[in-house]
């Protein structure tokens, strides 16, 4: 197999990774509902959480993660050099956001996204990731902020722990895609909420907007 061939597949692979709609299917299978239209109606582990309950919830953030992990070693297993896993991350992300299989209405990518820090940057990832995440969460009693907050420590690992100029700009447009679905929730929070404080620091952890 050549190297074009090998990154074709590849890319395609993630995005068919990426678009499996774990959500989806284990909110079904538990409460025959669609994830979509409940809660805060994203397709993503967190909204699992809500719904379904904490085990639910770990299966599909574990699963979401996969994806991220999968679409980058299966790159890495058909292509050579670093670039195509690192596309290939980025179609599992898309994948996720604009899943074939449901008409291309997904979820916000977060937890692929999470996966994909994982295996990138391994143990220089994990111990500040969830560091920041325990951290915040301490403070705001607020996971979906908690986890966005960790994300944002991505490029900052791959800067200073790794040196690698891709590996910066491949986390900044991941970390960009991510935040950029976020917006429109951000913006619903805000109206609801009344003021910024009121949406980013709860109550307690089943406090939501």
């Amino acid at each position: 197999m050549n190297e074009t061939t090998g990154a074709v597949i590849a890319i395609i692979c993630a995005y068919i990774l990426g678009s499996i709609p774990f959500p989806y299917l284990v909110t079904r299978f538990v409460k025959k509902v669609d994830i979509r239209e409940i809660g805060s109606h994203n397709m993503g582990a967190m909204n699992t959480f809500y719904q379904t309950g904490f085990a639910w919830g770990l299966l599909v953030l574990l699963l979401d993660m996969a994806k991220g992990i999968g679409a980058v070693l299966i790159a890495r297993a058909l292509t050579d050099g670093p670039n195509i896993p690192l596309i290939a991350a980025g179609v599992a992300v898309i994948g996720h956001m604009y899943p074939v299989f449901l008409k291309f209405k997904g979820g916000k990518g977060g937890a692929t996204v999470v996966g994909i820090f994982v295996i990138t940057m391994w143990w220089e990832m994990i111990p500040v990731g969830l560091g920041t995440f325990v951290l915040m969460l301490l403070l705001t009693r607020f996971p979906t902020f908690s986890y966005a907050v960790a994300l944002m420590t991505g490029p900052l690992v791959a800067w200073l722990g790794f040196e690698d100029g891709r590996l910066v700009i491949a986390t900044l447009i991941l970390l960009a895609m991510v935040l950029a679905k976020y917006i429109p929730r951000l913006k619903e929070m805000r109206l609801k909420g009344g003021n910024w404080r009121r949406v980013f620091v709860r109550k307690g952890l089943k406090d939501r907007l």
